[in-house]
């Protein structure tokens, strides 16, 4: 493998952000460059809304959100369909 791999955890401090930083940590080779990034930061918080991450833990990888991360948080339409907000969507 030819150069390294910037990975960057987005963490809010809560207990699953603590699993993932531990499992990447261990995973890791000697090309990853692990980075933990702190979603009470704005700046961190503001870079993880450009990277259209929506909920925590989240990993990117050389800049990219891992597929493991992408597309996760609260969906308006599957909240309303659980009956929050009224009646649900039709």
């Amino acid at each position: 493998m030819t150069g390294k791999h910037k990975i960057e955890i987005f963490s809010a401090g809560c207990p699953a952000c603590g699993e993932t930083v531990k499992l990447l940590n261990q995973i890791a080779c000697e090309s990853c460059e692990v980075s933990v990034l702190d979603m009470n930061k704005p700046e961190v918080a503001e870079r993880a809304g450009t990277l259209g991450i929506h909920s925590v833990p989240a990993v990117v990888v050389n800049g990219k959100v891992a597929d493991c991360c992408a597309g996760r948080g609260p969906d308006e339409t599957a909240l309303r369909a659980a009956g929050i907000g009224g009646k649900p969507l039709s």
